[in-house]
């Protein structure tokens, strides 16, 4: 469960006693809280600093609670609000809560009850922040999930049957094939899943701020920490944590994890004081960890560590019969996010869409529909639409071999030559003058590559 001191609170009271009160009172529940007195001092702090709730009086001098409130929600949606109220004005109270206000308390009751306004509050906020987040996570989750791949649905079985354990898993695949989608169905039939979902790619961050970004730092640690951090590790505590292209991690941090896993504790930044971890950690991979540990890069102790078990994700062009599904899906989604509707697709499209072999994997289906969709006009997908990755010599050569069964070498080149020529044709919607250019041949020379080859202009 998330610990309190995660909350941030700031009262404002012009009454300082009462004000002390309160803030003494919540600083005991284990809540980081914050005090000032009146409306302008509460802004300039909000304006400078994460607020989870602010508690403010209704009546103060220069800035009253009313202003504060719509202040407050101008600048700062997230941050819940109770306002504190004598008896006599409980209407003022409600009138607040028309304004924006989450909740009222009567300054006359016990304080428990502010207590249990408070924990009200941040059990709401979070199942809607949890609620937000995971919709987001799991739309268009079963199609990705669905499939007519036998290698495949055999990988969701095996998810399936140890997601209630807390292994550590390592999912290897290329890039693109959805290492990041397996992690979340995995966190999602786990017990943990209402506590949170991390994902951190490993990638995106410098050797210098990788320890800070995952284990967090203390205020004065190094220079530019200005105020203290929660790292990744803390923030998936009692959930999932999911550390993409482990493989790309620095040494260093490498024995800073493999330490963290062994005790199960973390240490900030600047930090000697120990912080007990509870979570599940799932690694990913798209390079040969094996051929790493080989080359002295990656620890063999840390692989120990993360790959209790290792599951295998196959490329898209081993599960050719899923493709189709992805596509209806994509377009669904791409016609509402680009206010584009789509209603036909040529049969030539649809041919390359469920032909080619994606070495960029699912991402990279999502892509060139997004491309496409964007380029169509009148609701139509044609081949003049369709962006070919021409730089990918691979397909190209391995399509021309699939439609050359002879021996001859010529022969093969001339396929090969063929197939090139003809994307080529199609990318610049037959303008003769730049596909000549492109290929860096004369116009002449293409019109003769065009009878010989007898290809379609």
């Amino acid at each position: 469960m998330k610990k309190n001191n995660y909350y941030k609170i700031l009262v404002v009271d012009d009454e300082v006693e009462y004000q002390n009160v309160v803030s003494i009172i919540l600083s005991e529940e284990g809540y980081s809280v914050h005090k000032c007195n009146e409306g302008n001092t509460a802004m300039e702090y909000i304006n400078n600093n994460n607020v989870d709730l602010l508690i403010t009086d209704l009546r103060m001098p220069e800035m009253d609670g009313f202003e504060l409130i719509n202040k407050v929600k101008e600048v700062s949606l997230d941050t819940s609000i109770i306002v504190m109220t004598a008896y006599a004005s409980v209407e003022s109270a409600i009138s607040a809560m028309k304004l924006g206000a989450d909740d009222y308390y009567i300054k006359s009751n016990n304080l428990e009850e502010l207590i249990i306004i408070v924990k009200r509050i941040f059990d709401m906020s979070t199942l809607q922040k949890r609620a937000s987040v995971l919709m987001k996570q799991i739309s268009g989750l079963d199609i990705f999930l669905d499939t007519s791949n036998k290698e495949y649905a055999e990988l969701i079985e095996i998810c399936n049957r140890t997601a209630n354990t807390d292994i550590n898993i390592l999912l290897s695949g290329e890039s693109g094939v959805g290492k990041e989608v397996i992690a979340n169905y995995i966190h999602e039939l786990s017990d943990r899943k209402k506590e949170p979902f991390i994902p951190v790619n490993c990638q995106t961050f410098s050797d210098g701020t990788i320890e800070s970004e995952l284990f967090g730092h203390e205020k004065g640690a190094f220079t530019g920490a200005i105020e203290k951090r929660i790292g990744r590790f803390e923030e998936a505590n009692y959930g999932t944590l999911f550390l993409d292209e482990i493989g790309d991690l620095p040494q260093a941090t490498q024995g800073k994890l493999l330490r963290t896993l062994e005790n199960k504790t973390i240490e900030r930044v600047g930090s000697n004081k120990s912080i007990d971890l509870d979570l599940r950690l799932i690694s990913a991979t798209n390079k040969d960890l094996g051929l790493l540990i080989e080359e002295k890069s990656f620890r063999e102790d840390l692989l120990y560590r993360i790959n209790t078990l290792t599951i295998n994700i196959p490329p898209l062009r081993e599960r050719k019969e899923d493709i189709m599904g992805l596509v209806e899906y994509f377009i669904k989604k791409i016609e509402i996010e680009q206010k584009k509707k789509i209603d036909n697709i040529d049969e030539d499209v649809m041919n390359f869409l469920l032909d080619y072999d994606y070495p960029g994997n699912i991402r990279e289906l999502k892509n060139i529909l997004e491309r496409t969709i964007a380029l169509s006009r009148n609701g139509k997908i044609t081949l003049n639409e369709l962006i070919v990755p021409t730089n990918n010599i691979n397909y190209i050569r391995e399509k021309a071999m699939k439609n050359y069964s002879g021996e001859l070498l010529r022969n093969a080149r001339n396929e090969f030559e063929k197939e090139f020529i003809t994307i080529k044709l199609k990318k610049y919607n037959y303008n003769m003058n730049k596909c000549s250019e492109s290929l860096g041949i004369t116009k002449r020379q293409l019109w003769n590559k065009l009878n010989q080859y007898d290809i379609e202009h």
